[in-house]
């Protein structure tokens, strides 16, 4: 396909013509899962049940190829689905590694690294925890330099300040969702780091450095960086957005002894990182880089934005019926 042809291929929008389009160049379906755990509070919807997901994959195995994310797909002749997780749960290599290894499907796991081996939580599963399950609590919560106050009183009003205190650290860069995050725990009464701590939320853990190893030597599985803290990168500078790409590409190669080469952007909406993201990655040396707004992958696709299609709990006669929609959109 000629560089202007490759071009507006990569810009058109196809809903009207995918069933043409996937007969004449087959696609492939990138799956986005997080966690395989079976959780008793999940604001954020991103575990799938372990009976949840041995079913999944029994699925696809019948009825798709399941083709690697870091492999070339340019050859593949089928529609064909590849498996991939983000962020770097302990859960991935304790519950979703021998799912994997039982029915013999790959995935790909991007691991962000600033909490591997460490006893911190990611800040949305600490935040989580101040608000949602520490008790008691003030009845409000007063932000001076958000100029902001929530109620805190009745577990509605608990939920309501969870997520939009989420978006805002979402939105942020590492310093000022810190900064935020620093202020809540304080106001909440928690000890100075206690409340990152895994000891009372062990299922909210990430990696050890032996499951990362763990994971690296499985022949189901292959790990990708996701940089260092989980920060929106279109929320950083170019200098500060290299350093999360570069750094957590070269502590994975450290740790495992073997050339990382491919990303995942954190959130990875269009507006969660930037053509300069896109160009770090490739000077990182990366591949592909995968995001996560849905779409299929063609010979056309852009290596550095890889559509993924975000996985819920679903039982399997669901899960099934979602990706009968994945083909078209």
């Amino acid at each position: 396909m000629s560089d202007p042809l490759l071009r507006l291929a990569r810009k058109a929008v196809f809903t009207p013509w995918h069933g043409l389009l996937n007969l004449a160049d087959p696609p492939v379906i990138v799956l986005l899962y997080h966690r395989v755990a079976t959780l008793a509070r999940d604001p954020e919807q991103l575990a799938v049940t372990p009976e949840n997901f041995r079913a999944q994959l029994a699925y696809l195995k019948e009825n798709f190829p399941i083709v690697r994310f870091e492999a070339d797909w340019s050859k593949t002749d089928k529609p064909a689905v590849a498996l991939t997780f983000d962020d770097g749960f302990a859960d991935n290599a304790l519950q979703a590694l021998p799912i994997l290894e039982e029915l013999g499907v790959p995935a790909t796991f991007f691991v962000a690294t600033g909490t591997i081996g460490t006893d911190r939580l990611f800040w949305w599963n600490e935040l989580e925890r101040i608000v949602l399950e520490t008790d008691p609590l003030p009845d409000s919560y007063l932000d001076a330099p958000l100029k902001s106050t929530w109620a805190t009183g009745t577990g509605a009003d608990r939920r309501r300040f969870y997520r939009e205190a989420a978006q805002l650290m979402t939105d942020y860069d590492t310093q000022s969702r810190n900064a935020l995050l620093e202020r809540i725990r304080t106001w909440a009464g928690s000890a100075a780091g206690s409340a990152g701590s895994a000891g009372s939320a062990g299922c909210q853990r990430s990696l050890s450095l032996e499951e990362l190893r763990l994971l690296a030597k499985s022949g189901c599985a292959t790990v990708g960086a996701h940089t260092v803290t989980h920060t929106r990168l279109s929320s950083l500078s170019v200098a500060a957005q290299r350093e999360e790409i570069r750094a957590s590409k070269l502590a994975l190669e450290k740790w495992l002894g073997a050339e990382v080469t491919t990303f995942s952007y954190p959130y990875g909406k269009r507006s969660h990182y930037t053509q300069e993201s896109i160009e770090l990655c490739r000077e990182a040396g990366f591949a592909k880089a995968a995001a996560n707004f849905p779409g299929q992958a063609h010979r056309w696709s852009d290596p550095y934005q890889i559509p993924r299609h975000l996985v819920r709990d679903w039982p399997v006669e669901l899960f099934a019926e979602q990706l009968k929609g994945f083909w078209t959109r």
